[in-house]
Order: C-alpha cells, then sequence, then structure tokens
C-alpha cells in the first residue's frame, strides 16, 4: 500500500486542505504518484483539484467508497472505483488521483455505532492505492467518527493550523489525540509527524508571538511556515494549481521545502 497520511486540526480555518492540495501537488511536481482523499463532507479539496461533478449523472465519491452495502458489509477494495483524475491540466496532475467527497459524506458520520464502522476506509483503501507512492487524507475539523476513520487506515498525521491561540490548542488536541489513539483505532503504527504554521503575516504582532508558541510546543515538529498570501487563496478560490499563477515562486518554494522534508521523514512502503 502507500503510505498514508492524515492532515487535521480539531478547529475549522486552519489551512488542512490548502495544506493538502499544495503538499500533494508539491510531491506530484517532485515526482511522486500520490492520492488524495476528500474525507471533509465540505468537498473543498475536491472542488480546488478542479474535480467537477455532473447533477445528472453523478460521480462516486468518499461516500460510496465507506457505504455499506445490504449485508452491512464494506468490502476490500470498495474504494477502488472510486480513485478519478484530478481536473488539472499540468503535466505532474497525471501523477495525482483523488477520491472526492460532497455533503452526502456526513451521512457516514451518522453512522459509528455500527459494528466495525471505524475500519471502514482502510479496509475500502486496501489494494487500491498499491501503484502510489503517497495518500494524503483531508480530514475534517473534528475529532469525530470521520477523522478516527482517517485516522485507522494510516500511519501517521500531520497537523495544519494557523498562528492564533484556538487553532494551535486545537492543533495540540489533534496531536495528542493522534498519539492516544492509534492502538484503539487499529492502527498501533500511527504516529504523529509534525505541524504546519499556515497564513503567517510577521507584520501582525499576534502571528509572532503565536509562531513562537507553537514552537515552545511542538519544537523541532515544527516542519514550516507558509506565509499569507492573497494568491495562494486566489489558487484555491479558482481552483488551479500554483505554476499557473503569476509571482508564485515564493509560495511555490515554501510548499516545495515542505515536500522535500515528507519525502525525507515519511518513508515509502
Amino acid at each position: 500500500m502507500a503510505t498514508r497520511v492524515a492532515i487535521g486540526n480539531n478547529k475549522g480555518g486552519a489551512k488542512k486542505t490548502t495544506l493538502a492540495v499544495r503538499l500533494a501537488e508539491a510531491l506530484a511536481k517532485a515526482g511522486k504518484k500520490v492520492g488524495v482523499v476528500d474525507f471533509d463532507p465540505q468537498g473543498n479539496a475536491s472542488r480546488r483539484l478542479g474535480w467537477k461533478d455532473d447533477p445528472a449523472a453523478p460521480k462516486l465519491t468518499a461516500s460510496e467508497a465507506i457505504e455499506y452495502n445490504e449485508g452491512k458489509i464494506v468490502h476490500e477494495g470498495q474504494a477502488a472505483e472510486v480513485w478519478q483524475p484530478i481536473g488539472w491540466t499540468t503535466p505532474y496532475a497525471e501523477r495525482i488521483r483523488l477520491i472526492p467527497a460532497r455533503y452526502t459524506l456526513e451521512d457516514r458520520a451518522t453512522e459509528a455505532g455500527i459494528r466495525g464502522a471505524w475500519r471502514r476506509l482502510a479496509k475500502a483503501l486496501k489494494g487500491t492505492d498499491d501503484d502510489l507512492d503517497y495518500v494524503l487524507i483531508d480530514c475534517p475539523p473534528s475529532l469525530g467518527h470521520l477523522t478516527q476513520m482517517a485516522l485507522g487506515a494510516c500511519h501517521f498525521a500531520l497537523a495544519s493550523t494557523e498562528p492564533e491561540y484556538d487553532s494551535i490548542e486545537a492543533a495540540v488536541r489533534y496531536r495528542d489525540f493522534v498519539a492516544a489513539s492509534g492502538e484503539d483505532l487499529g492502527s498501533p503504527e500511527l504516529a504523529f509527524l509534525g505541524l504546519v504554521v499556515s497564513a503567517y503575516d510577521m507584520r501582525v504582532g499576534g502571528h509572532v508571538g503565536q509562531l513562537a508558541g507553537a514552537r515552545e510546543i511542538f519544537g523541532d515538529q515544527v516542519w514550516g511556515v507558509v506565509p499569507r498570501r492573497s494568491l495562494i487563496t486566489n489558487a484555491d478560490e479558482f481552483a488551479q494549481p500554483l505554476d499557473e499563477v503569476a509571482d508564485s515562486h515564493e509560495v511555490r518554494a515554501v510548499f516545495e521545502n515542505l515536500a522535500q522534508r515528507f519525502v525525507k521523514e515519511v518513508p515509502a512502503l
């Protein structure tokens, strides 16, 4: 299987989706084959990767990948038919595959009480990502059933945060949950990798102080700092790869450096 990494935080607005999409982009540019599992019912990662659904002929999504059939069983490899190409046209886009999401994924969150529900994603992915180097799972902003299902399918977890007190505090909760839950989620090897601080503006005193606080809490597990730049927001808004955005050299370099650390610290299976 691919090495699987969940990207999360216990708070919304922490730039999890931006990190998932841009890290996948940088890894693909570096020649890696990457899968992105959009496991947030908002479906933002899917849209930002250029995926478009057709209401007249709806495509399969993460919800169908983990949906019980009439026999109440999720079959091994059930996600095989759900992996899809992304909508970007850059040359490296062919190295990124997507399991998209739409709001119906929320229905699966209500099924936490069904026997074995927290292992559904791990079971559905089995054998479907063997040709990939990495799979990044974009988690919802909670520690609830969907995030637990994602962590149960993963080898590692990475946190994303903004340089704000509430967001960093929520990242600590995510880190501690990961450290305490691997065995219970059927993934005893699950390990926390680190934290990426996004939307940082050195002109804002609060950001400077919170970044210092994050370094005190996480130490060398602070992987890097992504500056606040409108071009990142615009690329996300218009579902563009950064290579198509003018004057994006600085931020491309930031994500490429993150990808280099990722490859160094996250072993491919």
